[in-house]
């Protein structure tokens, strides 16, 4: 008599819904992906067991917040290497899931038939930062509410709106227990609901399309995408030992540094400087340089529509499935990049005297000086590196990679110095 087929027990059903029962031998290799993809749901995975916990003690008021948070650490068995965990895990997130974004784009994973995964990738990389800024309030700290007061009031700048936006955000025209309420809310609940549901149909999607690119040349044409060999255990094995090193890394730091905790917040106090979180610092930088309405509104909007329209930027190139296309896309971006550094830093440099001084160009209002001026010089640069890479032999998603690669770099400069070169009255200090 024949045996009985085997049901797949519960996990191995986990798993093929994720993935199919044979994969790719050439999708294993770990500079394909770096498993940053992975990386992002251990941590979500982290952040979701460890804030469950807080949530335990943590009151969600002004008058208990605080306490609580103190109390968690300086009483409660693990409570520090809990708290330092969710820390940990949350700036993590943040970066893992903007490392992951930057890796689908420079691999050529936001073409066709990816381009609509791409943007669930923008939308959940948007959550992300949510998720992360509405915890950083919860503190209810010094550090915590000045740099929640910084953040927010980047929205009074947007015309017409400004202000009905700004009262949206804090539930009223100063950060206060509205905007504990509303932040708690959003943090706990309506954020990593939408964010676990994006996460699935993302998952599904990339499930759908047939999972990551391959370098063009992994298979011939009995066998397009290569060898195959079974997901587990070829795969999951690897998936597993990825997922350790998160969890150890994540540990290590929680062990090594806790996560920050001043003083009770007090309105009537502001720290000199007073930061905001660091994914948000390469904004309050450009504040320190633009006016105001494109600082914090123009150049915004422009980054998330550069984001978004990358995929027709690129044009209709079938992606190769390496990196940067071709090792000539991967000079033309380090030289964008290295060009963007240095100019950037000139930047700031030459115009650091200069804004508590005599202006640049003090004939032209302040709105044109400080802010189209400098967006219209950014946007002819980048057009003559998008430019200068078709002309050097690069494709145009070659040329497209580098002029993005040079917006990337100059805000990653600007981030660093808010982050390590900012200090009181937001003057540039050593570091």
């Amino acid at each position: 008599m024949p045996e009985p087929s085997r049901k797949p027990s519960g996990f191995a059903n986990l798993v093929l819904h994720l993935h199919p029962k044979l994969v790719p031998a050439a999708a294993l290799p770990l500079p394909l992906t770096f498993g940053l993809g992975g990386a992002s749901a251990v941590l979500f995975l982290v952040l979701a067991v460890t804030g469950a916990l807080l949530l335990v003690v943590y009151g969600p008021s002004p008058e208990r917040a605080h306490g609580t948070v103190a109390r968690l650490v300086d009483e409660i068995p693990f409570g520090a290497l809990v708290r330092n965990a969710h820390h940990w895990a949350a700036n993590g997130l943040v970066l893992v899931c903007g490392l992951h974004l930057l890796r689908v784009f420079y691999r050529g994973g936001h073409l066709p038939p990816r381009k609509g995964n791409w943007f669930v990738g923008v939308a959940l990389l948007l959550l992300v930062v949510g998720c992360a800024f509405t915890g950083y309030l919860l503190p209810w700290d010094q550090l915590a509410f000045w740099a929640v007061t910084i953040a927010t009031g980047m929205l009074e700048y947007v015309p017409l709106a400004g202000d009905v936006l700004l009262r949206a955000a804090r539930g009223g025209a100063e950060v206060g227990p509205a905007t504990l309420a509303r932040f708690f809310v959003l943090h706990v609940a309506i954020l990593p609901v939408a964010l676990l549901l994006l996460l699935a149909f993302h998952f599904w999607l990339v499930r759908k399309v047939g999972g990551v690119i391959l370098p063009a040349g992994a298979g011939d044409r009995a066998a397009p995408r290569g060898p195959l060999v079974p997901t587990s255990p070829d795969l999951t094995q690897r998936e597993g030992a990825a997922a350790l090193v998160v969890l150890a890394a994540v540990m290590l730091l929680a062990a090594l540094w806790n996560a920050p905790l001043l003083a009770q917040a007090n309105p009537g106090l502001s720290p000199n400087p007073a930061k905001a979180p660091w994914y948000f610092m390469g904004l309050q930088e450009l504040l320190v340089h633009l006016h105001p309405a494109s600082g914090a509104v123009a150049a915004p909007l422009l980054g998330l529509g550069m984001l978004l329209a990358l995929p027709a930027l690129s044009g209709a190139e079938p992606p190769t499935g390496r990196w940067f296309g071709s090792p000539r896309g991967a000079r033309h971006a380090l030289v964008a990049a290295l060009l963007a550094a240095a100019l950037t830093f000139a930047a700031v440099l030459a115009n650091e005297p200069l804004r508590r001084g005599k202006p640049w160009l003090p004939a032209l209002p302040p709105a044109v000086r400080n802010g189209v001026l400098p967006l219209a010089v950014l946007a002819l640069v980048l057009g003559l590196v998008s430019w200068l890479s078709r002309r050097r032999g690069g494709t145009r998603q070659e040329a497209v990679q580098a002029a993005f690669t040079f917006a990337l770099a100059s805000f990653a400069v600007l981030t660093l110095v808010g982050v390590f070169l900012r200090g009181p009255g937001m003057a540039l200090v050593l570091p």
